[in-house]
């Protein structure tokens, strides 16, 4: 996927249920949402597609926001074998 297929499927498919938690989770407005959730570490780790960021659900991506806004530090979920 090139770079413009992939911000399309992160704008498109990933970042507006996460939008939508935040809104509902921290009780914000959608703009507030969004400069929140763009201006995050966990999402410049989403931009990277390699890093493969995406392919977690909206809630996790959500819970990681929340964590980082909390502690300032990225905490990745443990992967179940």
């Amino acid at each position: 996927m090139d770079e413009k297929q992939y911000a399309a499927f992160l704008g498109c498919a990933v970042i507006p249920p996460v939008i939508s938690l935040i809104q509902e989770k921290l009780g914000v407005d959608g703009l507030v949402a969004v400069k929140m959730f763009y201006s995050s570490k966990v999402y410049s780790l989403l931009e990277k597609e390699n890093l493969k960021l995406w392919h977690y659900s909206p809630l996790t991506l959500f819970l990681m926001f929340k964590h980082e806004m909390e502690t300032d530090d990225l905490l990745f979920p443990e992967e179940s074998a």
